[in-house]
């Protein structure tokens, strides 16, 4: 098999290095990551400037390629221009520092480099850890490859999004993987206005609870029980039960 790895820390990310080691006990590795951070991004594509990929040594060998771009640029050059005659089997992007959970995966490069990968009908996941000063990169890597080497055994996940996110409970003892949906409880919905020294206003985004309590089997919660999460997600963002009865209402511009 062949793994395309990427994230949105950066090529030089710890969470790479330790996901990229154990994913080769599944099979032939090759890094195209960004190079140099890009969490938030999103779903971002770079057309006004070039994309240069840079080969990164270690040991005197090629390591990686790094290339001046987000992580969904990556992905879309390797799949349709590095490696277009040598076809990818799996993208895997991470592992992330923070969990990429609930409305966050709408926000998140990590998740927006599997989803091209799923654009382009490769299996593709996204690997999150809770962040932590004392994160331990290499036991979520082993959790992630023991999940990706299960999920890839089952015809049904070819060319299928998931996002996995491990919280730091699980890097110090076994756990329960749940699958679950991604969480749509509004987090951090307010801002702190505050002043400059030059009297100009600002606003600085806070942390604040939803209203009311979330579902129990949601990302959001598991992760918070200390679970594993395991979530397939799809990028076809219509609304299908919608569509066919708009076609009777007669809208016209």
């Amino acid at each position: 098999m062949r793994i395309l790895l990427t994230n949105d820390d950066g090529v030089y990310a710890p969470g790479l290095a330790a996901l990229g080691q154990q994913l080769r006990h599944l099979g032939e590795v090759i890094v195209v990551a960004p190079a140099t951070e890009q969490s938030g991004v999103g779903h971002s594509i770079t057309y006004l400037t070039p994309l240069v990929p840079k080969s990164i040594h270690r040991e005197g060998r090629h390591w990686a390629w790094a290339v001046e771009g987000s992580p969904a640029d990556c992905v879309k050059l390797a799949l349709s221009e590095l490696f277009i005659d040598e076809p990818i089997d799996l993208v895997v992007s991470g592992i992330n520092s923070g969990l990429n959970a609930g409305i966050n995966v709408l926000y998140s490069g990590t998740v927006a480099a599997a989803i091209e990968g799923a654009f382009f009908g490769v299996t593709s996941v996204a690997v999150s850890l809770e962040r932590d000063e004392d994160a331990d990169f290499d036991a979520a890597a082993v959790t992630a490859r023991k999940v990706i080497g299960q999920l890839v055994e089952h015809e049904e996940t070819a060319g299928g999004l998931f996002n996995l996110n491990i919280p730091t409970a699980a890097t110090s003892s076994t756990n329960e993987v749940k699958i679950v949906p991604m969480g749509l409880a509004q987090y951090g919905r307010r801002y702190e206005k505050r002043q400059d020294p030059g009297g100009r206003d600002y606003y600085w985004a806070l942390w604040t609870e939803p209203d009311n309590a979330p579902e129990e089997m949601t990302d959001l919660i598991q992760l918070r029980k200390g679970n594993t999460t395991l979530t397939p997600l799809h990028f076809n963002l219509t609304r299908h039960e919608l569509l066919d009865q708009m076609q009777d209402w007669a809208i016209r511009g």
